[in-house]
């Protein structure tokens, strides 16, 4: 199964592909999309780069299931909304091609891939290059995004064996049993 990873930035977006056959990952592609060439007051370009970018991603190399970063709230109230807007557009992209669409946290992913959930940039790469086995280390937002992929690779089957299980206990009268939602 194809799984790319997106790290969303308004300057710079990343997108890593892995293949998940059974536990084993490999690497498949991974790069970045890239709006420095527009000039910063051009937010609705900007923005329609990376959303043309991420369809072009999805089209070249078809993923079954995409994850993405879940932008953080920043000091800067301003960077946080233009950054939540170049996530739109990323998520927007996605769903657009009917790809089913995981959240992560950077935190999340850091843990799922350094062990660690405060882990430098330089570690996540480090781990990354280890896990697939790359000859080098990918650049920064491609890193991150080829973890976010990583990340979905294991939480992403874990879940879904959790929901088959308790899908199994409720149709053959287990113990489980539903709870609230409220």
């Amino acid at each position: 199964m194809h799984i790319l990873g997106i790290d969303p930035g308004l300057q710079i977006t990343g997108f890593g592909v892995v293949d998940m056959d059974g536990p084993q990952l490999r690497y498949v592609a991974s790069g970045t999309i890239k709006t420095t060439h527009l000039d910063k007051k051009d937010l609705p370009g900007r923005l329609k780069v990376l959303f043309d970018g991420v369809r072009e991603v999805v089209q070249r190399y078809q993923p079954e299931v995409a994850s993405v970063e879940i932008v953080f709230v920043n000091v800067n109230p301003q960077a946080t909304l233009l950054l939540g807007q170049a996530r739109g557009a990323c998520v927007t992209a996605l769903v657009s091609t009917d790809l089913a669409v995981a959240e992560y946290t950077a935190l999340q992913m850091k843990k799922a891939v350094a062990g660690y959930g405060k882990a430098g940039k330089a570690e996540v790469q480090q781990m990354v290059m280890r896990l697939l086995k790359l000859p080098s280390l990918p650049g920064k937002d491609a890193a991150d995004a080829l973890g976010l992929a990583i990340t979905h690779a294991h939480v992403g089957t874990a879940m879904a064996r959790l929901a088959q299980a308790s899908e199994a206990g409720g149709k053959m009268g287990g113990n489980y049993r539903a709870g609230r939602s409220r």
